[in-house]
């Protein structure tokens, strides 16, 4: 499924910061099949394997992501060794307006890998540019279209700037990372499954109020006299009018 050959040829880019880009790297025999047996993530954000179901195409890539002959690629091509280093992958489906803040990555992950599968890329934005610098969108080292099969992998470092410009509808990556320990993996799925559950929750929320109804604790109406949801999840009781 994946062109470790391809990998070994490409070059590493060492400045500002090391990356390679690899298109093709997803063989094209094996995208459609992956492309159906892809997680269904119908909302925005990052979700870890064990918050999605998937097919057994999609399965058998996650296998050869994490088999000892992946591993030892990269270990050749970034000078490092990854021996006893947990991974951790993770999957998004959507991109919001809201995505694609210029940022680094945290400082406990090692090497970030992008995986994108989309079958063509026409818009503007959702193209992420690796950047000289954190403050500046078009102060870019290069632009990666997230076509079906391309690759692009980088070692974080304090400079290793990257965003995108805004898009919002259907954007499908995978993100695998080699972090620094396995207390790493575990805070980063229950921060997951946390922001899942309150994405989740204030999309309740709002179609109930859009529905006209004002929901309180156990899913009982509240009093008229209760305003909405203030910003911190606190309902007001409203003033009544001086009679």
């Amino acid at each position: 499924m994946l062109d470790l050959e391809r990998f070994r040829a490409t070059p590493l880019t060492r400045e500002p910061f090391e990356f390679l880009i690899v298109p093709e790297f997803v063989k094209a025999d094996a995208r459609s099949a992956i492309h159906k047996d892809y997680p269904e993530v119908d909302r925005p954000g990052s979700f870890p394997l064990g918050e999605v179901s998937y097919g057994a195409a999609f399965s058998k890539l996650v296998e050869e992501m994490r088999s000892g002959e992946f591993r030892k690629a990269f270990e050749e091509k970034f000078g490092i060794d990854l021996t006893n280093r947990p991974d951790m992958i993770t999957v998004r489906g959507r991109c919001s307006e809201k995505d694609g803040k210029i940022h680094t990555d945290s400082e406990t992950k090692i090497i970030t890998i992008l995986i994108y599968m989309n079958a063509g890329w026409e818009s503007a934005g959702g193209r992420l540019r690796l950047l000289r610098s954190g403050n500046n969108l078009d102060d870019m080292i290069l632009e990666v279209p997230p076509t079906e099969g391309t690759l692009l992998a980088f070692r974080r470092s304090n400079n290793s700037w990257h965003g995108h410009k805004p898009f919002s509808g259907p954007r499908r990556v995978i993100q695998f990372n080699w972090v620094t320990s396995e207390a790493v993996v575990r805070r980063e799925q229950n921060r997951h499954r946390l922001s899942a559950w309150m994405k989740k929750t204030a999309r309740r929320v709002v179609r109930r109020e859009e529905g006209g109804i004002n929901v309180g604790r156990a899913g009982r109406p509240r009093p008229a006299a209760w305003d909405s949801l203030g910003a911190h999840g606190v309902t007001r009781p409203t003033k009544r009018p001086l009679m």
